[in-house]
Order: structure tokens, then C-alpha cells, then sequence
């Protein structure tokens, strides 16, 4: 079975978690909500990746987040792919009233308490993913 490594990173201010809505433009997973992700190239760091999409995607600086928590890789099969599978990396940070800055991969973001997750269409096994960082 194939895996493609990734990262998914929530941040959270306060009481609120951060979800984005993937656009129309991005190759899968198109209008489901989900956490900052991307794909991890090759050997690198998946911390280092993690920040270097939360400032792509919402353009928070790392300066600006904290990790709070991490934990180990998660394989989670993937519906759109045959003998495929997502090798996730989670990660949670904290922020502080950032300001968001969505770039082409999202068409839109919100605010909300961890329980209203369910109340949304998300990738595969989002909050699984979520609930081993909390």
C-alpha cells in the first residue's frame, strides 16, 4: 500500500479551534473542512513543515504560534484512493487573536468550539486525528 506523509496542524485560541474549508482549486479533498495540512517533501522535519504551512495557508508566523502538543504519525486509509493511505503528523498550537490570511488552497475559515466539529463534512478522520492532541 502507498502512503503519503503529511502534516495536519490546529490551532487553537483560547476556546476556539481553527478549520478551513478546501477550495476548489486543490487536487483533493475539494469544499471539506479540515486542519492546516501538507504534504511532508522529502526528508524533511514534519515540525518544520507544519509551520511552514500554517504561514502559507493563514500566513501566521511562527513567531506567533505555540506548539502545545504532538503526537505519533497516524495512518488513516483514504476513500478517494485505492491502496492508499494518509501517513498523518499532528500537531496543536496555540495562538494569540492571530490574524487569518487564507491563500489559494482555502476558500474560507472558522472559529469554533472543539464539539461543533461533528456538525461539519471533513476529511477523513479529522477529529480522530484532533482528540489524540487533547
Amino acid at each position: 500500500m502507498r502512503a503519503t506523509k503529511i502534516v495536519t496542524s490546529f490551532i487553537r485560541d483560547n476556546d476556539k479551534l481553527l478549520i478551513l474549508k478546501r477550495s476548489d482549486k486543490v487536487k483533493s479533498m475539494k469544499g471539506l473542512w479540515a486542519g492546516i495540512s501538507g504534504i511532508i517533501e522529502n526528508n524533511e522535519e514534519p515540525l518544520s513543515r507544519a509551520k511552514i504551512e500554517i504561514f502559507e495557508e493563514v500566513g501566521i508566523t511562527e513567531d506567533k504560534i505555540n506548539l502545545i502538543k504532538a503526537t505519533e504519525e497516524m495512518r488513516i486509509s483514504s476513500p478517494q484512493y485505492k491502496n492508499h493511505e494518509w501517513e498523518i503528523f499532528p500537531f496543536l498550537f496555540e495562538a494569540n487573536n492571530p490574524k487569518i490570511t487564507l491563500n489559494w488552497e482555502n476558500s474560507d475559515f472558522k472559529w469554533i468550539n472543539i464539539e461543533e466539529l461533528e456538525n461539519y463534512e471533513t476529511v477523513p478522520s479529522l477529529q480522530k486525528v484532533l482528540f489524540n492532541l487533547l
